[in-house]
């Protein structure tokens, strides 16, 4: 088994540093905003970094001529594409800053 250099001590600090900024990028991230439609972008939601709803629009047409049933369905779709949109966005940064490396309870 090869020694790591500078010993566990090293080792700690090394991963407290990259936690903090783990952090630090987490929350920068979480003001960023991401937006995704349905129905032809009749329907657009708009969530953050952090997976907070911020926004849905919808518009007045779309609702009278296809009804409340399939709007709903539309703002749970365009939700959950501007999530995953998010999601995705938010996973790619963390590892940029981890290098590539997935750790368990930082990432």
């Amino acid at each position: 088994m090869a020694k790591f250099r500078g010993g566990m001590a090293e080792l700690m600090r090394q991963a407290s540093r990259m936690q903090r900024k783990i952090e630090k990028r987490r929350k920068e991230l979480e003001t960023e905003e991401f937006e995704a439609g349905a129905g032809n972008d009749k329907v657009m939601v708009k969530v953050n970094g952090g997976a907070e709803l911020l926004a849905v629009t919808i518009d007045k047409e779309f609702l009278e001529s296809e009804g409340l049933e399939m709007v709903q369905d539309m703002v749970v779709a365009a939700t959950n594409a501007a999530l995953k949109q998010a999601r995705e966005h938010v996973d790619g940064e963390l590892e940029s800053v981890t290098g590539g490396l997935k750790i368990p309870g930082l990432t």
